[in-house]
């Protein structure tokens, strides 16, 4: 059975690409290069239905971590695919980075501290996890 593959490669609209990486609609108040999705009517807590159109690819990369954290190989299928890959790779980092026993302030802690670090590699660097899933679209990716 193959991997889930991103809803957003289907996308009759091809984003603009910045590394390689689609800049995807995003759900949010907050201004930035992206743009940004009609609000939702759920709670903060709930995500919408994938064929909801304020559906994004945070909320995709939530309901695909679990199931897509079990397959050790994953095929490139378009550049959606490159942002969900990495985006289930940070969130598995964020993961790692709490401590056991740690309650929800000091998770949320180590979190942030996490996503406010500036030692970090971008894409083409030696550092970079997913040098090989950023340059080539048939890319097999060993998790």
């Amino acid at each position: 059975m193959p991997a889930y593959n991103s809803i957003f490669n289907e996308d009759p609209n091809t984003p603009r690409l910045v590394g390689n990486f689609p800049l995807l609609p995003l759900r949010t108040k907050t201004r930035g290069p992206a743009y940004a999705l009609a609000p939702s009517s759920l709670p903060p807590n709930e995500s919408p239905d994938p064929d909801d159109e304020s559906y994004d690819i945070l909320d995709e990369v939530l309901a695909l971590f679990r199931a897509n954290t079990f397959f050790r190989n994953f095929e490139i299928q378009g550049p959606a695919d490159r942002l969900l890959v990495y985006g289930i790779w940070f969130v598995s980092d964020c993961l790692s980075k709490i401590k056991p026993g740690a309650d929800a302030r000091a998770a949320q802690k180590d979190v942030m501290n996490l996503a406010l670090d500036n030692n970090f590699a971008i894409p083409g660097d030696p550092g970079w996890p997913l040098n090989q899933a950023s340059h080539t679209s048939a890319t097999v990716l060993n998790a």
